[in-house]
């Protein structure tokens, strides 16, 4: 695919989670299919019909294990935050047909106890997981995601604190 190819593609509709534990950090996964360290928040496509909400909660379950009554739903971003993919990976990730994701993000506080988080469900995303400073996962996350990650903690800084 050309340059120009690519900036016509749409971008996916996504959501991310900022999951916050009592002590104001945020849930880190270690992706399986990367393999170097690549650590992200969890995230995943608005199905059909599905609002971002929806969507958000869904994700939590899937690539968490986490129920929706182990969390209190914080914030959202109020505008769509989008990234591009570096060119290389658009031909081989969402089969070509997006340029990148466009994301909701929600900020939830984390109730339960680490006995609930299951990553192994499957199709497992992650081969490990922890509590991280915002700082810290910024810092692991793969180059590309590294504004939007800024942008996010910016707009939730002030939430980001221990309850």
């Amino acid at each position: 695919m050309t340059e120009a190819e690519i900036r016509a593609l749409p971008y996916r509709p996504c959501v991310g989670l900022v999951l916050m534990n009592r002590a104001g950090r945020v849930f880190a996964g270690q992706r399986l299919d990367n393999p170097g360290e690549a650590w992200q928040m969890p995230q995943g496509g608005i199905d059909e019909g599905e609002t971002p909400l929806e969507a958000a909660l869904r994700e939590l379950g899937e690539e968490t294990g986490i129920a929706p009554a182990s969390v209190d739903v914080l914030a959202e971003t109020p505008d769509w935050l989008t990234y591009d993919l570096p060119v290389d990976l658009v031909p081989r990730i969402w089969k070509g047909r997006y340029r990148g994701q466009k994301q909701r993000w929600f900020l939830l506080r984390f109730l339960g106890a680490d006995t609930e988080v299951d990553i192994t469900r499957p199709p497992p995303e992650f081969s490990a997981w922890a509590w991280m400073e915002p700082a810290e996962l910024a810092a692991r996350i793969v180059p590309f995601k590294r504004d939007i990650y800024a942008q996010v903690f910016a707009t939730f800084g002030p939430r980001l604190a221990p309850a």
